[in-house]
């Protein structure tokens, strides 16, 4: 007797566990609060969040702001310097953005290409591709915009003039242009510092937030 009744309490106690185990859940679902995360919460606001050692962080996105105060130039060819560079940033500076981005697909489609023929016939093409959209253009650029074009090709894409040219038509050919640049006064291998040329830098943020 007392063994039946021991199978039936361990048969009721195994009932009851499985009866909670399946309804709990549909319990719990049935209290919870569905929340339209597209209405604003009526008392602060919603963010992201990380758990770090146990603990919830908020994580909140914070957009750039910058910073920029006037110039303040001490003679009258400080600020001509500056109305010089800040025009000719604008002027050059889209070109820089979109040599960047073709420098970007020419090197994705160098490094899929193995054999050394092909790559020197795609370079040939890129090189037409670039002549045939900023040839006429460029021409028409001033030295010193050509030497503030060189400084944001270099900013835009880690490569100075000298290393693109090399890349593409080869060492001897760098060497010609870096040697004609040179009787101009100018250098293709110069490279960008945002602190010594922070009027280019200036001019940049200005022409990128639209303030020029």
């Amino acid at each position: 007797m007392k063994n039946c009744i021991y199978i039936f309490k361990n048969n009721l106690f195994k009932k009851t566990i499985f009866v909670l185990f399946v309804f709990t859940p549909v319990f719990f679902i049935s209290q919870t609060t569905f929340v339209d995360l597209t209405v604003p919460p009526e008392k602060g606001f919603r963010c992201r969040a990380e758990i770090v050692n146990g603990d919830t962080i908020p994580v909140i996105d914070l957009f750039t702001v910058d910073v920029i105060t006037d110039f303040v130039f001490k003679t009258p060819r400080q600020y001509e310097l500056w109305t010089r560079t800040k025009y000719n940033v604008k002027v050059v500076y889209p070109y820089a953005i979109l040599a960047a981005a073709k420098l970007k697909e020419y090197d994705k489609v160098l490094a899929i290409l193995t054999d050394e023929k092909q790559k020197k016939a795609y370079l040939k093409l890129c090189e037409k591709d670039l002549r045939h959209e900023f040839e006429d253009e460029l021409k028409a650029l001033t030295v010193s915009q050509g030497k503030v074009l060189m400084k944001l090709i270099d900013r835009e894409t880690g490569k100075t003039t000298y290393e693109i040219v090399k890349q593409m038509r080869g060492n001897f050919q760098a060497y010609f242009w870096q040697a004609l640049a040179s009787l101009f006064g100018n250098s293709m291998k110069v490279n960008y510092n945002s602190e010594e040329d922070i009027m280019i830098e200036r001019a940049v943020k200005l022409v990128e937030t639209g303030q020029f």
